[in-house]
């Protein structure tokens, strides 16, 4: 895991990130984008332009944030590595911590 979306991307989803990303690897939910943990190469282009600062390098993950690794994480758990988020689109899904659904 490189790179993390967290909180503040909750109903914004700006999508700079996006834009920026070489490897396709920000896929978007429902109310908040994700990284994908094994597609993301560690190339931190994604950080800088996010407007809402959302996006943490894992290791720079501000102590209340840290939850939000295994959420992006385990956003993929169903979704899998599909090779790149253009492939997929908007999911209509998020992780239940995001989504307030506590299944």
């Amino acid at each position: 895991m490189a790179y993390v979306v967290t909180d503040a991307c909750v109903d914004v989803q700006d999508q700079s990130c996006v834009e920026e990303c070489p490897v396709d690897c920000i896929y978007e939910g429902d109310r908040m984008m994700y990284i994908h943990p094994d597609e993301c190469v560690d190339c931190g282009r994604c950080e800088p332009v996010c407007p809402v600062t959302s996006i943490y390098h894992h290791e720079d993950l501000p102590p209340n944030l840290a939850g939000f690794a295994q959420i992006n994480t385990e956003f993929f758990a169903d979704l899998g590595s599909p090779g790149g988020a253009r492939k997929v689109g908007r999911t209509g899904a998020d992780h239940p911590a995001v989504s307030g659904d506590p299944s």
